[in-house]
């Protein structure tokens, strides 16, 4: 169940567009889709081993209501950060979302 009132922060969702420039190329770009309140409800630094040593990873869970259309393909902008989505799940009967995403350098 959602609880509006933790709802207390401002999320932008964009998604990448493609146009067709008069001369043919492709530019892509992030396009607003929606701004919306949102709850954090996990905020995480976990670390993982790649290749070549260490990396931090910054993970963040967003329960937002529900919004259709939303992908993992989408991404988040929040306090100066963007974050790529990784999962969406759906709470209840549409009553909300919960979308965990990942930092990008």
């Amino acid at each position: 169940m959602l609880n509006i009132g933790k709802m207390d922060r401002r999320i932008t969702i964009e998604r990448e567009t493609e146009t067709v420039k008069p001369s043919g190329s492709v530019v892509k770009a992030w396009t607003h889709v929606a701004t919306v309140w949102a709850e954090i409800v996990q905020q995480t630094a976990s670390e993982f081993f790649t290749g070549y040593g260490e990396a931090e990873n910054g993970t963040v869970i967003f329960r937002v209501r529900y919004h259709p259309g939303i992908t993992t393909a989408d991404r988040v902008s929040y306090a100066g950060k963007v974050y790529d989505l990784k999962e969406i799940i759906e709470l209840g009967r549409r009553d909300g979302l919960e979308l965990r995403g990942v930092a990008t350098s």
